[in-house]
């Protein structure tokens, strides 16, 4: 059984300390911000974090809002103080090993950055069509995820990249290839679903509802 250590709040700290040390993240976020169709009313963020995400997206579309689920309270606390003075964001407690609520509504756009790949791989597809399920017509997924390797060694290049060595890894990935996540894409209905940039384990895969049933 996979041990999930984001349950811990100094797992979930650890993070953020360490996260701008991660090579290319930030090319990741740039890219997922392309992907944004040129009017977003709502969005939606997976797995928010402490907001970063959700800011980008907000920042970069004048006029939107956006709704940013978590399950960690300390997540969770930074986001909302991050947004103290700013209306447009709101956060709740949400598992994404649960349904999404369809008490949400719907969305012009749904993301997420480095968080669906701590469920498990049927749990991912699943999510995936929740996803498609509360996007308007025409909205857009975009995920910046971390994907599996093809082979051992290309992973453990990975984690030297990181400076991390093999034990070093989190138990708490469940980490899917590139072309396993397009294939749930299409299977479910999305459209243009492509790899949009990926460098070694850091991906930012995207498909779009279609405008009108097909």
């Amino acid at each position: 059984m996979t041990t999930n250590l984001w349950v811990n709040e100094e797992h979930a700290i650890s993070y953020l300390r360490a996260r701008e040390s991660i090579p290319h993240r930030v090319d990741a976020l740039e890219v997922l911000c392309e992907l944004l169709p040129a009017r977003v009313e709502r969005v939606l963020d997976l797995g928010t974090g402490d907001g970063i995400t959700l800011g980008l997206v907000l920042s970069a579309r004048a006029g939107a809002t956006g709704i940013g689920l978590d399950f960690g309270d300390e997540m969770l606390r930074r986001a909302r103080a991050q947004f103290a003075d700013d209306d447009r964001a709101e956060f709740a407690v949400h598992d994404l090993d649960e349904p999404l609520p369809r008490t949400l509504g719907t969305f012009d756009v749904v993301v997420s950055s480095f968080a669906i790949h701590h469920c498990a791989p049927a749990r991912q597809r699943a999510l995936y069509g929740e996803v498609f399920a509360l996007l308007r017509p025409g909205g857009v997924f975009v995920n910046a995820e971390h994907v599996a390797s093809p082979t051992e060694h290309l992973h453990h290049e990975f984690l030297a990249a990181l400076d991390r060595r093999p034990y070093d890894d989190d138990p708490s990935n469940q980490l899917v290839a590139v072309a396993q996540h397009l294939t749930w894409l299409n299977e479910i209905g999305f459209e243009d679903a492509d790899c949009f940039w990926k460098w070694r384990e850091l991906a930012v895969v995207s498909g779009t509802r279609p405008a009108s049933p097909s």
